[in-house]
């Protein structure tokens, strides 16, 4: 048994790398674009004229779901066999983007159902909805930037 998990312990621990950052990430978004179309329903209901704007800020939960997914494509396609440490290791890395982007998208999605009431109630003042939005996104983007890093300085 301890001889299969030094053999493989690489490809299993880089498998589950990819699934902490893919999946995590993924979740956050999913459940964060998902409050904001909620949200944006309701104002569509009413004034379907707002479309546009209202999906501006539903989309923006989502984006820390790309971050995962290219965190994933970057372990599958440019990190090559790893051992037993390296494994370890990616999946270490793995998880500021998973982590962070899971928590930011909920995050930003209460952010942006916010913004969608600023929309309903003063389109005029609709943009700072979105700054206080984005406002959130620094965070993922950090989470992805450190797990990129991790990858490209040991992994590559």
């Amino acid at each position: 048994m301890a001889e299969f998990f030094i053999e493989n312990g690489g490809l299993i621990f880089k498998g589950l790398a990819i699934a902490i950052a893919v999946l995590f990430a993924g979740i956050g978004s999913a459940k964060g674009v998902g409050m904001a179309g909620e949200a944006a329903a309701g104002v569509i209901i009413e004034e379907p004229e707002k479309f546009g704007k209202a999906l501006v800020l539903q989309l923006l939960p989502g984006t820390q779901g790309l971050y995962g997914f290219v965190i994933g494509i970057v372990l599958v396609v440019m990190v090559g066999d790893l051992n037993l440490a390296q494994g370890l290791y990616a999946v270490a890395a793995a998880l500021p983007v998973g982590i962070v982007g899971l928590l930011s998208a909920i995050a930003q999605a209460k952010v942006s159902v916010a913004g969608i009431n600023i929309l309903a109630k003063n389109e005029e003042q609709q943009a700072k909805g979105i700054v206080l939005a984005v406002m959130v996104e620094l965070y993922a983007i950090l989470g992805f930037a450190i797990s990129f890093l991790m990858i490209n300085n040991v992994l590559m």
